[in-house]
């Protein structure tokens, strides 16, 4: 009989996936070394291996824990509200709320999947199929006018343009947080400029919202 996984091993796991997607994210898989990963994960590289049998591998299941958790957000939401404007409130705040908290795998998902195989890459892209689809049946359903006119996912696209790289800009204590956004984005999508309600800000809080860039 084989030997069990100790207690730890699930949770080891995660740090694992939370380690590698931080250097995937910030120096690129392909520029990544398993060392670097056995060493920011505090292992050697025979333990790293037993989690994992290669960099591959570690690429798809960060890639693939991260769109699972997507679809599980979206099945929640779904089943958080029946009306589909609050459904697509829902869905809004809690992929801002996930993304925030995410933001390494999300940027793995969207940048470094290009180097898994064929088959792999087109697993995780069937389960972002699926993601888009449940967004734009919410949104069909608001106007389906706009289902029947096909142009459902490509707003649908639109909005996740809003939502995914939001953390490119986003100052962490800038006035606006990621709760302060989620609402402002949903507005502006359902009911345009003049429908964004101005959140309350602590009077204190700073004024600067964005990331500074080079001009």
């Amino acid at each position: 009989m084989g030997r069990g996984r100790h207690a730890g091993y699930d949770d080891q796991r995660e740090t694992i996936l939370a380690r590698a997607a931080h250097l995937f994210a910030l120096r690129g898989y392909a520029a990544t070394s398993m060392n670097e990963v056995a060493e920011a994960c505090g292992l050697s590289k025979a333990t790293l291996y037993h989690y994992y049998r290669d960099k591959d591998a570690l690429l798809f299941s960060i890639a693939d824990s991260h769109v699972e958790r997507l679809q599980r957000i979206v099945a929640q939401a779904i089943a958080e509200a029946q009306e589909p404007g609050a459904r697509l409130r829902a869905l809004v705040r809690r992929f801002v709320a996930e993304y925030a908290d995410a933001q390494d795998a999300h940027w793995v998902l969207t940048g470094e999947v290009r180097f898994l195989d064929a088959a792999d890459r087109e697993r995780i892209l069937d389960r972002q199929r699926e993601v888009v689809a449940a967004f734009a049946d919410v949104v069909g359903a608001l106007r389906p006018d706009l289902k029947q006119a096909a142009l459902d996912k490509p707003l649908t696209m639109l909005l996740f343009g809003m939502v995914n790289w939001m953390f490119t800009w986003m100052k962490p204590d800038g006035a606006l947080d990621h709760d302060a956004m989620a609402p402002i984005v949903a507005d502006l999508f359902l009911g345009g400029l003049g429908a964004v309600r101005v959140p309350e800000l602590p009077a204190a809080a700073p004024r600067r919202t964005m990331k500074e860039t080079p001009a």
